[in-house]
Parts: C-alpha cells; sequence; structure tokens
C-alpha cells in the first residue's frame, strides 16, 4: 500500500539501557489458570521485578494422570519466554503436577530451554516456606480429590512433615477451584486446621487463598503457607528482594536460606 505521508528517519541515537526491567521472572501456568497472573501482579511485580507469561496446554479432570500430561510440553512453553533471554526465576505454577511429576523432573524440562535459571516449583517453595516457619507438624487443605491429594500428602511425608490432619474437597476441575470465595476458604481453612498443628498449608496455585493467608493468621494464631504465596515468596527472595510484606503472612517476612 503507497502512502503520500513524508516520513522522516531521525539522526538521533538514543541510550540503551541493559535491560528494559532489572530482574525477569518467567510464569509457566496452565491453560485454564485464573489465580497466578493476578497474585504474582500483586506479590511479586514492582518496578525492579517484571513477570512474562507462557501458558501450556491443559484441560480437567484434575487427576494425577492428566497433570502428569503436562510434562512434555513444559520445555516449549518456558522456550516461549522471551525467546533467547536470560531470566532470574521461573515458576511452574501447578502444586499437583509438581508432585505427580516431581520438583527435579520439573526443573530439568524447563532448564533444557532457560539453562542455569532457578525454577520454583508450589510444592517445594511450600517446603521451604514452612521449613523457615519452624513448622514441622502440619495440616493440609486442597481443594483435590482423594486420588489427587494421596501423592501430596505421600510428598510432605516424604519431606519430614507430620502430617496432623489433611482435609481435601472432592473438587477435579480447576476452573471451579478458583471460584471458590475468599471467605469459604478463610472457613474451610479454619475447619482444615488441627488444633496442635504449627502451621496450615492451603495446595493450589487456583485457589485465591494467598489474599486471605494473613487473614487466616490472625483468626487462628496459627501461621499459613499457600501455594502461590510461598512461590511468590521464593522468587522475590531469588531476586534479591528481601522486603517484609506482612500483609500477605508471616512467610513473607523471613528470608530464604538456599534455593
Amino acid at each position: 500500500m503507497d502512502s503520500t505521508t513524508n516520513i522522516q528517519q531521525s539522526r538521533y541515537e538514543p541510550a540503551y539501557d541493559d535491560r528494559p526491567v532489572a530482574k525477569r521472572v518467567g510464569l509457566v501456568i496452565l491453560a485454564t489458570d485464573h489465580t497466578t497472573e493476578p497474585d504474582f501482579q500483586r506479590m511479586v511485580a514492582s518496578p525492579a521485578i517484571g513477570l512474562y507469561t507462557a501458558r501450556v496446554p491443559y484441560a480437567n479432570p484434575t487427576t494425577p494422570e492428566n497433570l502428569r500430561r503436562m510434562q512434555p510440553t513444559l520445555t516449549e512453553g518456558a522456550r516461549l519466554i522471551l525467546p533467547d533471554e536470560p531470566l532470574d526465576a521461573i515458576c511452574y505454577s501447578c502444586t499437583s503436577a509438581s508432585v505427580v511429576i516431581g520438583d527435579d523432573e520439573i526443573a530439568a524440562a524447563i532448564n533444557l530451554a532457560k539453562p542455569d535459571v532457578p525454577v520454583v516449583t508450589p510444592p517445594l517453595a511450600a517446603v521451604k516456606g514452612l521449613q523457615a516457619l519452624g513448622a514441622r507438624r502440619i495440616s493440609v487443605l486442597t481443594p483435590y480429590t482423594i486420588e489427587t491429594s494421596t501423592p501430596m500428602a505421600a510428598y510432605f511425608e516424604e519431606k519430614g512433615f507430620d502430617i496432623a490432619r489433611f482435609t481435601c474437597l472432592g473438587l477435579d476441575d480447576d476452573r471451579k477451584m478458583a471460584r471458590i470465595s475468599p471467605n469459604s476458604l478463610v472457613e474451610l481453612a479454619r475447619q482444615a486446621l488441627a488444633a496442635d498443628s504449627d502451621a496450615l498449608f492451603i495446595s493450589c496455585t487456583a485457589l485465591r487463598s494467598a489474599g486471605v493467608a494473613a487473614r487466616i493468621e490472625q483468626m487462628t494464631g496459627k501461621t499459613v503457607v499457600t501455594s502461590n504465596q510461598a512461590t511468590a515468596w521464593a522468587t522475590l527472595r531469588i531476586c534479591g528482594d528481601a522486603a517484609a510484606k506482612p500483609e500477605y503472612g508471616q512467610l513473607l517476612t523471613k528470608s530464604l536460606a538456599r534455593w
């Protein structure tokens, strides 16, 4: 298409920064995810930390078999985030899939596309968070079925935690999990928390539990770790952000020993 407009090329040579943003965080999330990006925008994003997202195919129901099917897509998903540019951290935002596939396998798949980048998974971030809080005996709340919750229980037992109470909701659609109201999550947490536990872990990146973690702590007097809260905390600390954010729970006031 031709134009009669006289277009002039500027002779001014602009200065270029090394990066538009000092730190770059990649998110690999499920195609059906409603919650991770809003949570990370609130808890992680800042003028110094940018977020860059890729979605990978996923189809409900949430079963161990369907969760395992995501593994072959993780490398390409990570490769699509700022191709040929390094990241400072990358998070695979699915707790149950990280458990059934394995933290190391997740990291290996993502590092094929992004070598040497720290890979944060929600269950490992939760383990690090519970350890930072000094919790050993825990209660666990998940939205999953018993079938999908069983590997989660085994995972935390293998990490050395004593599970005082484990409660699941029997749901198998992560889109429905994302619709559970924050007020309902507070009540579910109250019911799920055993009196003799040190902390409550609320699993699932679909749940909007990070926003009510501090509220649950105030109500129960127990510390609370959630999937998105823990991954946000680990990501911030990996990026060198040590600022306390108690409005998201006690975990966001703690340091990360190492990743």
